[in-house]
Order: C-alpha cells, then structure tokens, then sequence
C-alpha cells in the first residue's frame, strides 16, 4: 500500500517538478515586455523630435524622486 501511494505521488509531481523551457519562457516574456515599452515610447514621441531629451529627463527626475 505504502509503495502503491509513493508511485502515485511520483507519478502527480513529476510534471510539476520539470521545469524544461522555463527560463527560455522567461526571457521570451521579457522580450515582449521591451518590445511593448519601446512601442509605447515610439507613439509617445512621434513627430516630436526635440522633446525626446526633455521626455527621458523627465521620466528620470520622476524615478529618481520616487526612489529617493
């Protein structure tokens, strides 16, 4: 019986424990997520050719006051 349970219990975990492609899944996500940014960034400063200096020293003076 005991042995009977142990199979099962390997049988139920041995999927989740294979973590195959894991980390091509990660950086496949991180890719889309740059990808969406830079998109977004894009349409943002369409047309505007000298505001995008004014536009990254903004956005860093806000993220250096959030941080501190």
């Amino acid at each position: 019986m005991k042995n009977m349970l142990m199979n099962a219990w390997m049988n139920v975990m041995a999927p989740v424990k294979n973590e195959k492609g894991a980390q091509s899944l990660e950086w496949l996500g991180l890719a889309a997520l740059l990808i969406l940014v830079l998109g977004i960034i894009s349409q943002a400063v369409n047309g505007q050719s000298g505001a995008i200096g004014t536009l990254i020293g903004k956005i860093i003076t806000k993220i250096s006051g959030m941080v501190g």
